[in-house]
């Protein structure tokens, strides 16, 4: 039995004896069609199972009423929120979304934009992954408009939309420093991307700011687990390690400071197997500001990020490029504000030696 043939405009205008041009008016709810023949017209669509071709209708608008998304990992909260946002402001806008994972790999972002380029999608919101900006410059010739998201590509000229990680970072360690602490530890990822080396530096700017000069072992790099792809969702094990050499070597009244809540929640482990109690003996501030952090115990204080404000910020600035065709002129940075949310994991804390 052969597949059935997607039914056409023709086969509705065959139907009800009109003209095509009519029935493709009466489809569009244009002028010079009466009410009667229009809903004719959309009564036998339906009954035929009739679906507009929106690859056709872009060839001849030349408009593809699409957006694609480039990112690393859905499955990173922040993404999933931000991703959300896109997809619901581009629908209000009558835009459908195309979704590329790259998992942080540089050929997967690639190949990426090569398709959107045959696609033919009417702009592209990238999360890059920062390593090579060549398929960007090549998108960007093609006259497609580009907007980055959350991270920055120095040797590309393009507009970016995300969050101000360097003050979220000062937030969070001055909040701990106006509490008394003055034994401070960074737990980092050890990726080379922006949102990291921004947390980092206003980690370090903030101490300086203060007078407090930091050891060189103040920032832990954690590493992903052997055989895990970078972009994988972040791992609390990661960080269990960690924890448990700063319960050795940190004083009462430290605080660790984690560039994100599932390192937080790996911290919490294991400062608590060693008899040290979060937020009297030791504090631990996250960022990210994820669902299950209100609920630990105690609450995790931490940063929380703006993803569907940097979604939404993003698509309107793409679609701004797509409507004035303005490719290559000046960049555009927008950084958005997180918020600190204070809990009770960062004190007040008993200070001194163990």
């Amino acid at each position: 039995m052969s597949p059935r043939r997607r039914p056409t405009l023709r086969d509705i205008a065959l139907s009800l004896d009109l003209s095509v041009n009519t029935v493709s008016r009466a489809l569009a709810d244009k002028d010079a069609v009466s009410p009667e023949t229009r809903e004719r017209v959309k009564g036998e669509a339906e009954r035929l199972g009739y679906v507009p071709n929106t690859m056709a209708r872009s060839l001849v608008l030349r408009n593809a009423m699409t957006l694609g998304l480039v990112i690393t990992n859905p499955s990173n909260p922040f993404f999933a929120r931000l991703i959300s946002a896109i997809e619901e402001r581009g629908r209000e806008r009558g835009y459908s979304l195309m979704l590329m994972v790259t998992e942080d790999s540089a050929e997967n972002e690639r190949r990426a934009a090569e398709e959107l380029m045959r696609w033919g999608v009417d702009g592209v919101l990238a999360i890059p992954v920062q390593h090579g900006a060549e398929h960007w410059r090549r998108l960007r010739k093609s006259g497609t408009p580009l907007v980055l998201l959350n991270r920055h590509l120095p040797e590309l000229d393009a507009d970016v939309v995300g969050v101000d990680y360097y003050a979220g970072a000062r937030a969070a360690t001055e909040h701990v420093l106006d509490s008394g602490a003055r034994e401070l530890y960074l737990v980092e990822e050890d990726l080379d991307i922006s949102p990291v080396s921004e947390r980092i530096r206003g980690f370090h700017e903030t101490l300086a700011a203060r007078g407090i000069g930091a050891p060189d072992d103040a920032v832990v790099r954690v590493d992903a687990p052997e055989g895990v792809p970078v972009s994988a969702p972040f791992d609390p094990g990661a960080a269990y390690a960690i924890g448990a050499d700063l319960a050795r070597r940190a004083g009462r009244g430290a605080v660790v400071l984690a560039g994100n809540d599932y390192h937080a929640l790996g911290l919490y482990r294991a400062f608590t197997e060693r008899g040290l109690r979060v937020g009297v003996d030791i504090g631990v501030v996250g960022h990210g500001d994820h669902p299950f952090s209100a609920y630990l115990d105690p609450a995790l204080t931490t940063v929380r990020l703006p993803a569907p404000d940097v979604g939404r910020a993003g698509v309107d600035r793409l679609l701004e490029r797509v409507r004035s065709g303005a490719v290559d002129t000046e960049p555009i940075h927008t950084l958005l504000a997180p918020e600190l949310v204070v809990r009770a994991s960062a004190g007040p804390l008993r200070r001194g030696e163990r």
